[in-house]
């Protein structure tokens, strides 16, 4: 662990100071851009300048969450795309390479000229819902979005996959359109990235119910950004467990009994001693 002084002015600006010699050093630094968001980044960067106007030989950013990744593309005209705009901040503040744990968007990692490594959280939720030894069940993607991490956890299960569509009607907002594959009489499996405002959650539960699926489905998610009315859905009676890794803070008032986090720091262990070592990262996807 690395001995560092971080403060703030009188005026909210933020101060960091490492309080040991870094030069030459292979250094890692481990923030994940979690509300409050700006706060966290803001303090990403100004370290990062300061390992890197203190020689450190090489700066990886290990990232378990990654913010501003949602707005990956423009959806309408004069929009940004701030998952590019973060890249270029990390680049320009002098990280060498990036470690990061279930981007929002795999095209993120073209975002940067620099290393990235992407690790996946779908190991720890398939080693998870294996220890239930689940009745007949089925894995559902909340939207076509999460089709593909879907799909991955489904085959590693050898569960059948249901996809919900669902038509965008605000920023957090959606409304089901279709449920393609079999439901009734199964237990729904839902899993996603990121679970914020939970609304595409709960409105992909109500359609399965109603596709007769049984009322005790299991919520997986990478990230527990959990903001605004999420509490509604961690309140649902018809989901049995809801699984988290640890990339976010839970908040002690949002935790309950049906909250079960799953640590990926193991994880993101193993994937920085590889990297400081030079050996290969892809042996963790398998």
């Amino acid at each position: 662990m690395g001995q560092v002084t971080i403060r703030r002015f009188e005026d909210g600006e933020i101060y960091a100071r490492f309080e040991e010699s870094v030069r030459g050093d292979d250094v890692f630094v481990i923030q994940p851009t979690c509300p409050p968001v700006n706060e966290n980044l803001m303090e990403l960067l100004v370290m990062v300048d300061a390992l890197r106007r203190a020689s450190a030989g090489r700066i990886t950013a290990v990232i378990p969450y990654y913010g501003y990744a949602r707005q990956d593309k423009k959806h309408a005209p004069r929009e940004p795309i701030t998952g590019r705009l973060v890249a270029d901040l990390l680049q320009s503040a002098g990280v060498h390479r990036i470690l990061a744990l279930d981007l929002d968007a795999d095209q993120i990692e073209g975002f940067f000229n620099i290393p990235v490594d992407h690790l996946r959280a779908l190991p720890l939720f398939a080693a998870y819902l294996a220890e239930k030894a689940l009745p007949p069940a089925v894995v559902v993607a909340p939207d076509d979005g999460a089709v593909k991490i879907a799909y991955r956890l489904a085959e590693r299960l050898r569960l059948p996959l249901s996809v919900v569509f669902q038509r965008r009607l605000g920023p957090d907002a959606k409304q089901t359109v279709q449920v393609v594959g079999e439901v009734e009489g199964r237990i729904p499996i839902l899993i996603d990235r990121i679970l914020s405002t939970g609304g595409n959650i709960a409105s992909a539960l109500d359609a399965l119910i109603g596709h007769g699926a049984r009322p005790e489905a299991y919520v997986c998610a990478t990230h527990a950004v959990l903001a605004g009315p999420v509490a509604k859905t961690l309140d649902r009676d018809d989901v049995q467990e809801f699984a988290f890794t640890n990339s976010i803070p839970i908040p002690p008032e949002m935790r309950t009994d049906r909250i079960r986090i799953l640590s990926a720091a193991p994880l993101l262990a193993r994937a920085m001693r590889n990297i400081h070592l030079n050996e290969s990262v892809s042996t963790l996807f398998t």
